[in-house]
């Protein structure tokens, strides 16, 4: 069978379906009056039928009184249709309640030919107006169904008309007439309002079908995007177990070949672990904003003291490729949080540098006013229009087919994106293919303050803050993790230090460890613990049960390469330091020591 067979099948399916629900809702509405309007029209019929006989004296009348009394009694309590029919049994009760009404109208067709051969004018006035009138109300109400609109009105319009131009006369024919022409303009506004209300039906449900496939695209994308943050999250961690292995063991050989020949290879080995990490830690920066762990703590923030370690940080990487990078000096202010600003200003530059062949890049800030722009240009490809909406995706990189490692992973924009958007600072960009893109960050200003805050970056030499830190690293550290190459790195590197390391797989083994270390006199300052454990063993909770185990509170350091934005918040919340795997050895030294010194 083809497609386009099942497609049209599958058309007239969603055709039949569209019709039963068009015609549920005029049944409905039809529905909604039946019982006031039974009781109504039984009333009328008693007091008309009293009235013309009367003035007639016709015992017929009697006959006919007494058989429109039954079929509206019959008609009253009929089972009828309720919202909770199906909308397939629609065609049922719409043929039901026409009949109904044809039937009622057939036998009110019958009296102007009792009353009308009387030549009794004001009778025959009444008997029109009566008529006229009651085809007026329930044309309006019938509107929704034609097949009883035309059974009500036609039968007792027809007998009237026929019974007028029975007669003969002038005036008679007359009469006929104009309930003719009122006729044929009843039935022609019926016609035209029922097709109004149907065709308003259908484009409501139409409309209603259209949001109900928007909402299971939404769903379905929403779906799709929780499956990559998971796959990403999943990558990440799988990734960072064995990278985390291989900086530690880098680092001690590094440290170990200190001054020998052979510690430029360790130094190489060091620089592509480092690159592989920092795009770890890229991806890891996206789950982390994701799942809101992290919190901007806003400050006035002198832009001088931020630009310059920019400036050390993309010289080196801007002279590697003969460009120009240009840091300006302002002087000026503003709010925001120094880190996440850093990092964003970090991303942009990069992205610069990345996409400009000659010339060079330029960071500027200006003063307008309330706000501050800081601008990055450069003289780079640009992009195009089309592209324009797209380059802050995740992955997307403009003339990258080939995923040239040197540009990166593309994500750099969608993480200034996140940042602009949690810190809200709006960032608009300009750009004219062949001649560069800029860049602009829009900053709330501050006035001066009198000394410039301690920004995300320590002053002082590397040597001095490296003897500071020497000084105040813990004596012991006990290390729980469950995979053997970490703990061996692990404990490599910090013996390499001067740190006596004792490594333990799980809780049993480490709350042993606690006890003899207690019984010899010799306590542990610190203990690092692994976040996912084996055999899916949470290493936060291990981790603070151990840390009071003997009664003292023994400072903790979470390690972990988890990225799960669930995970990420809860570690966040129970206010334990932690460092994501792979762990450069300088940050883990220091956050030694800082918990150290803390202690």
């Amino acid at each position: 069978m083809s497609g386009a067979t099942l497609a049209g099948r599958g058309d007239a399916a969603a055709g039949q379906l569209l019709g039963q629900r068009v015609l549920r809702e005029h049944v409905g509405s039809v529905y909604d009056t039946y019982g006031i309007s039974t009781l109504t029209h039984l009333g009328f019929v008693i007091v008309f039928g009293c009235i013309i006989y009367s003035q007639l004296s016709d015992a017929r009348l009697l006959f006919w009184m007494a058989a429109l009394v039954a079929v509206d009694i019959y008609v009253f309590f009929t089972p009828r249709w309720t919202p909770d029919k199906p909308a397939s049994e629609s065609p049922y009760w719409a043929r039901k309640i026409s009949r109904m009404v044809t039937l009622v109208s057939m036998i009110t067709a019958v009296v102007p030919w009792f009353i009308v051969p009387h030549e009794n004018l004001p009778m025959t006035s009444l008997l029109m107006a009566v008529i006229v009138g009651s085809c007026a109300r329930a044309a309006q109400s019938l509107w929704p169904l034609k097949p009883a609109l035309f059974g009500y009105t036609l039968p007792m319009s027809l007998g009237m008309i026929i019974a007028l131009a029975w007669q003969g006369d002038g005036l008679h024919l007359f009469l006929a007439a104009a309930g003719s022409a009122y006729l044929m303009l009843t039935l022609h506004a019926g016609v035209r309002q029922h097709r109004l209300l149907t065709d308003s039906l259908m484009l409501r449900f139409e409309n209603e079908a259209l949001a109900a496939r928007l909402g299971e695209q939404i769903a379905a994308t929403e779906r799709a995007s929780e499956e990559k943050t998971r796959f990403l999250g999943a990558a990440s961690h799988d990734l960072r177990q064995p990278l985390h292995a291989i900086a530690l063991f880098g680092a001690a050989l590094e440290n170990e070949l200190r001054g020998r020949p052979e510690s430029r290879n360790a130094e190489r080995l060091m620089r592509a672990v480092n690159a592989l990490g920092a795009s770890l830690d890229t991806m890891l920066d996206v789950s982390r904003l994701d799942a809101g762990v992290i919190t901007p703590s806003p400050q006035p923030v002198e832009l001088d003291a931020l630009f310059l370690p920019l400036n050390h940080t993309f010289s080196a990487q801007a002279e590697q490729k003969e460009l120009q990078l240009r840091v300006r000096a302002s002087g000026l202010w503003v709010r925001s949080d120094p880190q996440l600003l850093h990092r964003m200003l970090s991303n942009l530059m990069d992205n610069a540098l990345k996409y400009t062949v000659q010339g060079g890049v330029t960071v500027t800030a200006r003063d307008r006013g309330d706000t501050v722009w800081i601008e990055v240009r450069d003289t780079g490809i640009g992009i195009a229009p089309e592209q324009s909406h797209r380059i802050f995706e995740e992955f997307y990189q403009i003339d990258n087919p080939g995923r040239d490692r040197a540009r990166g992973l593309g994500i750099g924009l969608s993480i200034v994106r996140r940042l602009s958007r949690l810190l809200g600072h709006p960032v608009q960009m300009h750009s004219r293919p062949g001649r560069g893109t800029h860049f602009r960050v829009v900053l709330p200003t501050v006035p001066p303050q009198v000394s410039a805050l301690v920004g995300p970056f320590p002053a002082g030499s590397v040597e001095l803050a490296a003897r500071r830190r020497a000084a105040t690293l813990p004596g012991r550290v006990l290390l729980m993790d469950d995979e053997l190459e970490i703990r061996e790195a692990m404990t490599g590197l910090l013996r390499s230090h001067a740190i006596d390391a004792h490594a333990v797989a799980d809780e049993a083994a480490a709350a042993e460890a606690l006890h003899q270390a207690r019984a010899e006199g010799r306590p542990f300052g610190l203990l690092m613990c692994d976040y996912r454990l084996a055999d899916g063993v949470d290493g936060l909770d291990v981790g603070l049960r151990l840390s009071r185990h003997l009664g003292t509170e023994l400072p903790l350091l979470l390690i972990t390469g988890e990225t799960s934005p669930d995970r990420l918040q809860r570690v966040r919340e129970s206010g334990v330091p932690v460092l994501f795997k792979p762990v450069a050895p300088d940050a883990l030294l220091q956050a030694m020591a800082g918990l150290a010194a803390a202690s």
